[in-house]
């Protein structure tokens, strides 16, 4: 590893992008640049995770919360699913996950985590409920849960 790479990445970064413009292919640092090219990715692929699970911990929350609904929670819902359509919409390679089971999972464990947490209840299903549809529709919310439910406070 470089020490310029270890020691101030932007530095580095900018230093890079100026070999690279110049063409002095041969002084550019290939193995971190390629390391920080696949970071991007990993990057956006974190974000859609983060998104939908803030998205899918407020759907349990107006689900087994009906007493708490308000604003704060709609806004939250509709704002992640506006951005996660955009997100979508820049970097249509990240659909691909939308079919993953292993990445659904992933999602709704984090989110779950989250919801128990702001909540207090550890009663939310071990799957999610709902279809990709109905998540992103903007004029779906889940409706109020039928089971009965303990609080763990």
């Amino acid at each position: 590893m470089s020490a310029q790479y270890e020691q101030d990445i932007v530095a580095w970064a900018n230093e890079q992008a100026r070999l690279l413009r110049a063409g002095r292919f041969d002084l550019i640092d290939i193995a971190n640049i390629a390391e920080e090219i696949e970071d991007v990715g990993k990057s956006e692929q974190r974000e859609l995770i983060s998104r939908m699970a803030v998205l899918l911990a407020h759907l349990l929350k107006w689900q087994y919360q009906p007493e708490r609904r308000g604003n704060s929670w709609r806004r939250t819902i509709q704002t992640q699913r506006k951005r996660l359509l955009i997100t979508l919409e820049e970097t249509p390679s990240l659909k691909a996950r939308l079919t993953e089971m292993v990445w659904w999972n992933k999602v709704w464990l984090e989110a779950v985590e989250q919801a128990i947490q702001e909540t207090n209840l550890d009663v939310f299903p071990e799957t999610c409920p709902w279809t990709f549809a109905e998540i992103m529709d903007e004029n779906w919310l889940p409706e109020e849960t039928l089971s009965g439910y303990q609080n763990r406070s």
